[in-house]
């Protein structure tokens, strides 16, 4: 398993960590769960949610400050991707970079890939 963050979104990351809500209990397990779900205008999109409760299953990587973490079904559609962060005039946000896309939205949060993808959903 091999998701990479570019410095930019491991910063932002860490900020949206650091400004969460602290855990109870005081672990130290807080992290980022990056998922795929079915659904987008592509038929695959992507989820980053913060969690402090990895799920038994999870593949968990250190990157820089941020732990990440990827739940065993979504492992094989994020293989290699790379997630930055980009700010403009007209788009700021996480991008995802997918070696195993064969073809991502216009928006950049949904793709598809040659191995059984579920029909998108139109953008509304």
């Amino acid at each position: 398993m091999a998701v990479i963050l570019s410095e930019k979104a491991e910063f932002h990351l860490r900020a949206f960590l650091k400004g969460s809500a602290p855990d109870a209990d005081g672990a130290t397990t807080k992290g980022v769960r990056i998922s795929v779900k079915d659904g987008g205008c592509s038929g695959y999109e992507y989820a980053i949610d913060i969690t402090s409760k990895p799920q038994p299953d999870d593949l968990v990587s250190q990157q820089g400050k941020v732990l990440v973490y990827v739940d065993a079904k979504s492992a094989p559609l994020l293989d290699g991707v790379i997630v930055d962060f980009v700010e403009g005039v007209m788009e700021s946000g996480f991008k995802f970079i997918n070696p195993n896309a064969t073809d991502t939205c216009g928006c950049g949060k949904s793709f598809k890939t040659d191995d059984g993808t579920p029909t998108g959903v139109p953008c509304s």
